[in-house]
């Protein structure tokens, strides 16, 4: 007989279990995890009735007995007792779908970067309408009081704070899903122009939802312990979904082609894999197969568009109306578009793309990006790949072409602009730069948007933050000499006995001394990359003594002018640090970085803002953020 069943099981019914405390979490379960993007993708598949896997569940009152807990975000129950199931598999799907369907509460939540947000989800319901729509794009999520911000936090740009707002603008609320007709009542006396376009939302996605089943498999009470122990380690992977690579690693199996193999390699089939050649570079240690397929699509989608495009210009004698440019296939990196890559565009860009990889060391080596600890953004590699493997590298070598390239990048670096949900940019940056490279087409919108605010640099604490590796490696690119051995720092960061790595300048017992703040003596403008030895010598010395002794080291002595060309490869000012001026060498040290800055992005950073008490208040603040991080 068996100890087990499966049936289909309304999401609802499921939710409303889970709310009523019918459902419950064995106590060791783990917290729920999921950040906002997983979120609004599981919204997506429930909206496309696309499957979002099984759900296993055990029946309480058998043999096997644990502690029980509520799904987090359900008010706790007084009797756990009255629980009639425990979720093995499939906790951070329910607790999702429970806390954004079925609560009235904020979703507790983060972002990509750990930030902690309180969220409420919406459809906006022109954007789901709209033919062809990506629906991630139709969620909208608002903080708390329900509302949407702009840039700095300080206008509101979506204000959904009463029901009379949401019928206005025709964002549904997530959590009225199985209440839909009682918001339907509401738009009728506030805006009831739009009750034909609600009608059809509720046909094109609220009936998905509420007409949803879940495949449920039950583990029966009378199932012994062994068993119930051996299903749930074999299940419970911690809320990991599976990845692009293993889902379309499965659905290329059907055609017989094994994408496991090609990328990891095969020691039974004596086949070396691609991960292998390209993690053979340090620099491409940390690309993964998604990085690589996104890569692929990227140039995959890129060629289709194109390839409909010279269609038109053919059928319309060279000129393409806007209306129909405006219906070509976009280039995309988006998850959906890796999924539906097929096994032959897989096998016709491979090898082109891993080509373009492995000449991206060599591109970031003439950056001076010679070790993985000092590249910026891992995610600005899947843009930089595609764009090489479609430029041979006679072409990105040239003058020229390099040129761009290496004003892209930076921009991408110093701006910020790679950190976070990327996959909009990555897809832009690689149509438009290669357009700019090839047929000298418009700047690029990362190298258009980028800028670099000069009070950044005063924030800058961490290797942590991307744009300070950056500044760490425009100082390393101007010959930077270390003040111990008096050798470049590239070329002894090669010696692991030389144990390279950045220091204060000013050193942090000296500042505390002086009274200077540690928002203030923690900047980069207050570190350099300098060895082991160098940073022993300095010690908590003052300038003007650690400075004699350094230029007087047997092993390379300097006079006094020579020493103060060697500290200038670092952008140092020497008459300050002799002089002990915390405050001159700071200024003068901040705008040569600036003007390094400048250089690399073509354009000047934004000025100062006034010094005030606020400004200092945030110095500090952002400081403690950092320490919070780093820890």
């Amino acid at each position: 007989m068996s100890s087990f069943e499966t049936n289909p099981k309304d999401m609802k019914d499921l939710l409303v279990d889970i709310q009523a405390g019918k459902i419950q979490l064995p106590d060791f379960q783990r917290g729920w995890v999921w950040e906002d993007m997983r979120i609004r993708e599981l919204l997506v598949s429930v909206a496309q009735s696309f499957p979002v896997g099984a759900v296993m569940m055990l029946e309480t009152g058998g043999a096997v007995t644990f502690e029980q807990r509520g799904v987090e975000g359900v008010e706790p129950r007084p009797k756990a007792e009255d629980a009639k199931w425990l979720i093995l598999d499939g906790q951070q799907r329910l607790t999702t779908l429970t806390q954004v369907l079925q609560l009235k509460t904020p979703v507790q939540t983060h972002n990509g970067r750990g930030k902690q947000m309180k969220l409420f989800y919406y459809w906006d319901i022109e954007k789901a309408l709209q033919p062809d729509a990506d629906l991630l794009d139709a969620i909208v999520a608002v903080d708390e009081r329900r509302q949407q911000y702009g840039q700095f936090h300080r206008d509101v740009t979506l204000d959904l704070s009463t029901r009379e707002r949401e019928c206005l603008a025709m964002h549904f609320p997530c959590n009225a899903m199985f209440d839909a007709m009682a918001w339907m009542v509401d738009l009728s006396k506030v805006n009831p122009t739009r009750i034909q376009q609600f009608l059809e939302f509720q046909q094109a996605v609220i009936a998905r939802f509420t007409g949803y089943k879940v495949p449920v498999i039950q583990l029966l009470k009378d199932t012994s312990k062994e068993a119930v122990c051996t299903v749930f380690e074999k299940v419970n992977t911690g809320g990991v979904a599976l990845n692009v690579f293993e889902l379309i690693t499965a659905t290329f199996a059907a055609e017989k082609f094994n994408l496991r193999d090609d990328w990891l390699g095969s020691v039974e089939r004596n086949v070396q894999g691609r991960r292998t050649r390209l993690h053979a570079a340090d620099l491409l240690r940390n690309v993964e197969a998604s990085d690589f397929i996104q890569s692929i699509t990227l140039l995959e989608t890129r060629a289709k568009r194109r390839e409909r495009l010279a269609e038109l210009t053919k059928a319309n004698a060279g000129v393409v109306p806007d209306e129909e440019k405006q219906q070509l296939p976009p280039v995309s990196a988006k998850r959906k578009t890796m999924l539906a890559l097929s096994r032959t565009a897989y096998q016709a860009w491979a090898g082109k793309v891993e080509l373009g990889y492995l000449q991206v060391p060599s591109f970031l080596r003439k950056q001076s990006i010679m070790r993985l600890r000092e590249l910026p953004y891992q995610t600005q590699m899947v843009p930089l790949a595609a764009i090489l493997a479609e430029l041979d590298d006679k072409a990105w070598l040239t003058p020229v072409v390099f040129d761009k390239l290496s004003l892209w990048f930076w921009c991408g670096v110093l701006g910020e602009l790679y950190g976070g949900a990327v996959e909009t940019r990555i897809a832009k940056d690689v149509e438009e730069v290669l357009e700019w490279v090839e047929n000298g087409g418009p700047l690029p919108a990362t190298v258009s948007d980028a800028s670099f605010d000069a009070q950044r640099l005063d924030r800058l604490y961490t290797r942590n933050s991307a744009a300070y590796k950056g500044v760490n490696v425009l100082v390393l690119r101007q010959g930077a000499q270390d003040w111990y051995f008096k050798s470049t720092v590239d070329k002894l960061d090669n010696d692991d006995m030389m144990s390279m790595d950045i220091h204060h300048i000013f050193p942090e017992d000296w500042c505390k001394k002086q009274g200077i703040k540690p928002a203030v003596f923690n900047s980069i403008v207050n570190k350099t990359p300098i060895s082991y030895k160098a940073n022993r010598k300095i010690g908590g010395a003052a300038p003007s003594a650690y400075l004699a002794k350094l230029q007087a080291e047997k092993l390379v002595a300097l006079d006094a002018n020579a020493m103060d060309a060697l500290l200038q490869t670092h952008q140092v000012p020497a008459q300050f640090m002799r002089a002990d001026d915390f405050e001159g060498f700071y200024a003068a040290r901040k705008a040569n970085l600036l003007a390094l800055i400048e250089q690399a992005m073509g354009k000047a950073p934004l000025p100062h803002a006034e010094a005030s008490s606020e400004s200092d208040a945030a110095a500090e603040e952002a400081f403690a953020a950092a320490q919070a991080a780093e820890a």
